[in-house]
């Protein structure tokens, strides 16, 4: 959805003599999604250096992604960003399967000894999620797995898959049933090549490998397709204004639903249900912190405040 945005909000700075404007915006895009992603996951909230990880969250990955593959929309022709969308897939999967170090890598996909996961280690060291300093070493947390210096390579490539959705959905030469199927045609492709890619490099979303990359922007373009036909060509736009609450506030959703606790209204107003429901209990206090984050997101819209990054 990042990546499908790029056709339309960047296509004037291509022919544009003074692109200073770009870049300020780009930049200041940037430098909020890290900032954003630093306060959800980095705990840049809690005020102490010890707990503050400098890459660990997917709104550091889509600033990555959205950066790079903003600039070789302005900079390049579609054939070299096809290319490119390529070589960074290949050559994630060239180091992932030939390049070793010690016990790491050589087409070892184990959460504990892929090549990804000893690029995080050296590289982030201490400011890796979940990481300690124990008698002057650097301790790792056990179950954290998530990568995402080399998996950036990933995170581009899938940006850029939907800058390439951008581009069908934006063109005026194109009939609307030649979209659909396009965009169904190419997404059922890439789901069975990323499968089949599967047999040599798993499909493995924690490490973001090429293979799921493939799989779930194929599962994109089939979902793509799928609303293109239902909405645009046959006109179904009614009970679809709770997608546009989510949607046009998309950042103010995420970042209320993970940097904001908003579990005490449930437990406070719910408490009484926690007899009759036992272990359903959770569940509707779910529900109950959903419906909150959902309130402050109609009331947004109803006053057409929409924050953008």
């Amino acid at each position: 959805m990042s990546g499908i945005t790029i056709p339309f909000a960047y296509d004037r700075y291509r022919e544009a003599a003074d692109r200073k404007p770009l870049f300020r915006r780009l930049v200041k895009r940037v430098l909020l999604l890290w900032i954003f992603g630093m306060i959800v996951q980095g705990n840049l909230l809690g005020l102490t250096p010890d707990h503050i990880y400098l890459y660990t969250n997917t709104l550091q990955s889509i600033a990555v992604g959205y950066l790079f593959a903003v600039l070789l929309f302005v900079y390049t022709s579609r054939r070299t960003q096809f290319i490119v969308a390529a070589a960074l897939l290949l050559l994630y999967w060239a180091a992932m399967q030939f390049i070793r170090v010690g016990a790491f890598g050589g087409g070892d996909y184990t959460p504990d000894g892929n090549l990804c996961e000893w690029v995080d280690r050296v590289v982030l060291g201490r400011f890796r999620d979940g990481a300690s300093v124990q008698d002057g070493a650097v301790v790792f947390a056990p179950k954290y797995h998530y990568t995402w210096i080399l998996s950036s390579l990933n995170f581009v490539a899938t940006v850029m898959s939907g800058m390439f959705t951008g581009y069908i959905a934006r063109s005026r030469t194109l009939a609307d049933r030649r979209k659909v199927a396009l965009f169904l045609g190419i997404g059922a492709v890439l789901v069975v090549l990323g499968w089949v890619w599967n047999l040599v490099l798993p499909v493995i979303k924690i490490i973001w490998t090429s293979s799921m990359v493939l799989v779930s922007s194929g599962w994109c373009f089939l979902l793509m397709g799928l609303f293109y036909y239902w909405i645009d060509c046959k006109g179904h736009r009614r009970h679809l204004t709770w997608l546009k609450v989510y949607g046009m506030n998309s950042i103010a959703a995420y970042m209320l639903a993970m940097a904001v606790q908003f579990g005490s209204i449930g437990r406070s107003l719910l408490y009484g249900f926690e007899q009759y429901l036992g272990d359903f209990y959770p569940t509707l206090l779910l529900f109950s912190n959903v419906a909150v984050v959902f309130l402050i997101l109609w009331v947004m819209y109803r006053q057409r405040i929409f924050l953008k990054v």
